[in-house]
């Protein structure tokens, strides 16, 4: 099976390579052929993959083939080598699947765009670097691959760059991760000056027994690594970047938030446990972050009116349940939450294109309405990424993969009762802000005609998203219901096992908790947006209540916070800086060379006899020379 694995990210890299390089003399249908089939054969051949790896595992627990040798400088080495275990089993599941029905999806979606060619190019890159990303055997390669998606979304944030606001969105989002990627590059020079190796298998074995638990230089090197996971993965408070990344068309909204760049984080964290157990300090960080994350980007999804930033800051708190339960030690429980989460949000996103596509990219969704009978595929297959966002218990699947955080956000060895406080105050949020989408959109009055339905290249894939939306949690049921434990069974094989307290309450009724939680959630939505208006109308004559509602709106001022903090404060000192003697000695250059040009210019008045003498006087002169040396 090793001699296949670079077909995987190759097959998206070659779809790259011949659109960027022939798209402009390809039709789109051909266009359409090439980045959607590279991508679906890519997620073929992981399938496959995956069944062998499942009937009949390696001896070793993972699949590994080298190309090459990449790098070889003194006493470091490095391979261009994959390694699929486990956990890069399900991030390749989630990145090549869930990517092929985004493409799909796009190549109706996108069909009207004139850079048609250039979005599929940008697309296959994006894919090929985040498969590199996680098949990788090394740091330094996956480092590329992190790098490469970071490129990726840039270009396709701002894919529609004649917006000077789309720009602005990609240039924001790759100053703000590259932070998080300095960080992280030095947490890399750290490890290999400690362990001379970045080959991860080899830091996974060399770590514990190097490192003294808890000393200042493995907290420092955690803490470096979890700071290029909150980059990428828009955590507290490195989260700015995300809402105004929906400036991209909704398919590059869908692969960013669901399959590709945000989950970055939550790998990277999961993929160096080994680092992060041995210091429960930065795990505690950790599951702080994604508590606080979890409930500040919920707050703000309260109260947005674009149906794609709801979904967006929506994202951001579903992210930070997996930092939560990454923090506190349920590496099996983040990673299946990863794994449902993906399929309810790329529906919810695609769902989401489908209707501003509809309304004529309209966003906002007071202006919507009434679309529950005049798009019924879409409002049924948003329902089911609604309910599992909410986590409907027992039939969505985003109930099984959340309940399971809630429990071990207070029963595993690193959960507190504050952590599971904050977990259950998100979880109402989320049934709330979902509940209230729902209602808003697909309910009441219609406020803006539908131009053209979505076709079956839209629609296929947001049947097939939502069907796994519904079923995809059932491979992991809680314990205390039933013992299916399919998900957790293949998963912990890469991660440490959980440990939990030795005298923790009654599971049934932290469920019980949870599931009122949710209940009341919905049923508020429903009282305030549907059953009793007024209410919010009232609300909007309190002052203090306005400014409460402005600033979630605003994101909790994280961009007022960081402008007044780093931005202002980095202008003015270029502003002073602006004159410096540095500059006067390139300004005294261009000033001599712009003298010369003027003297010499005045050679240049146009005639044609002028031009003749100058060459024989020229001339002449040569010949001169000659003679007399």
């Amino acid at each position: 099976m090793q001699e296949v694995l670079f077909l995987i990210p190759a097959l998206p890299l070659m779809g790259f390579l011949i659109l960027s390089l022939a798209g402009r003399h390809l039709s789109k249908q051909v266009i359409a052929v090439v980045g959607a089939g590279v991508v679906c054969i890519a997620a073929i051949v992981t399938i496959w993959l995956g069944i062998n790896f499942l009937q009949a595992p390696p001896e070793n627990g993972a699949y590994t083939e080298t190309l090459w040798r990449w790098m070889s400088v003194a006493n470091f080495n490095c391979s261009f080598s994959f390694r699929i275990d486990a956990l890069s089993l399900v991030f390749l599941f989630v990145i090549t699947f869930v990517g092929a029905l985004i493409h799909i999806y796009s190549a109706g979606f996108m069909k009207h765009d004139r850079d048609y060619a250039r979005f599929f190019a940008s697309m296959n890159l994006f894919v090929c670097a985040m498969l590199i990303l996680v098949m990788a055997d090394n740091l330094v390669l996956l480092y590329l691959g992190w790098e490469g998606v970071g490129l990726c979304s840039y270009l396709l944030i701002g894919f529609w760059y004649e917006t000077t606001a789309n720009v602005h969105a990609a240039n924001k989002a790759f100053y703000i991760t590259r932070i998080g990627d300095t960080a992280m590059a030095i947490g890399l020079f750290l490890l290999f000056r400690e362990l001379g190796t970045l080959d991860i298998p080899a830091i996974q074995k060399a770590a514990p027994e190097h490192f003294i638990k808890s000393s200042p230089l493995i907290t420092s090197i955690a803490l470096l690594l979890l700071a290029g996971g909150m980059g990428k993965s828009a955590q507290v408070p490195l989260q700015t970047w995300l809402p105004d990344a929906m400036a991209g068309p909704s398919p590059v909204s869908a692969l960013i938030h669901a399959a590709t760049m945000v989950t970055a984080g939550v790998y990277l964290v999961a993929r160096m446990h080994a680092v992060f157990q041995l210091s429960p300090f930065v795990m505690n960080i950790t599951a702080v972050v994604g508590a606080v994350t979890l409930l500040i980007a919920g707050c703000s999804a309260m109260v947005q009116t674009d149906i794609k930033r709801i979904l967006a800051y929506s994202t951001i708190s579903q992210v930070g349940y997996m930092f939560l339960a990454l923090g506190v030690g349920a590496w099996s429980a983040g990673i299946f939450h990863f794994f449902t989460h993906a399929f309810f949000k790329a529906l919810l996103f695609l769902a989401a294109g489908a209707v501003i596509e509809s309304l004529h990219h309209e966003h906002g969704i007071f202006k919507m309405g009434g679309l529950k009978n005049k798009l019924p595929i879409v409002f049924y297959t948003f329902l089911a990424g609604a309910a599992a966002l909410a986590a409907l218990p027992f039939v969505s699947a985003g109930f099984f993969s959340k309940d399971q955080i809630l429990w071990y956000a207070w029963s595993a060895n690193g959960g507190n009762p504050l952590l599971w406080l904050v977990a259950l105050a998100g979880a109402f949020i989320t049934a709330f802000y979902t509940t209230r989408l729902m209602l808003v959109v697909f309910w009441g009055e219609i406020k803006t005609d539908i131009s053209e339905p979505p076709g079956r290249l839209m629609t296929w894939p947001l049947i097939i998203l939502a069907l796994l939306s519904i079923v995809a949690g059932f491979i992991e049921w809680p314990h205390n219901l039933m013992h299916v434990t399919l998900f957790s069974d293949v998963v912990q094989k890469a991660l440490p096992p959980l440990t939990e307290k030795d005298i923790v309450p009654s599971e049934y009724i932290f469920q019980l908790i949870a599931v009122a939680a949710t209940l009341t959630g919905i049923y508020t939505g429903y009282l305030l947006y549907k059953k009793n208006t007024a209410i919010v109308a009232k609300w909007k004559e309190v002052p203090a209540l306005v400014g409460l509602r402005n600033f979630f709106f605003s994101g909790w001022r994280f961009d007022q916070l960081y402008h007044t903090l780093f931005v202002r404060p980095f202008m003015f000192v270029t502003s002073l800086n602006k004159q410096d003697v540095i500059d006067k000695i390139y300004t005294g250059i261009v000033s001599i060379f712009q003298w010369l040009n003027g003297i010499f210019s005045v050679s240049q008045d146009g005639s044609v006899r002028t031009y003749v003498i100058s060459v024989l006087i020229g001339i002449i002169f040569i010949l001169a020379l000659q003679f007399f040396l």
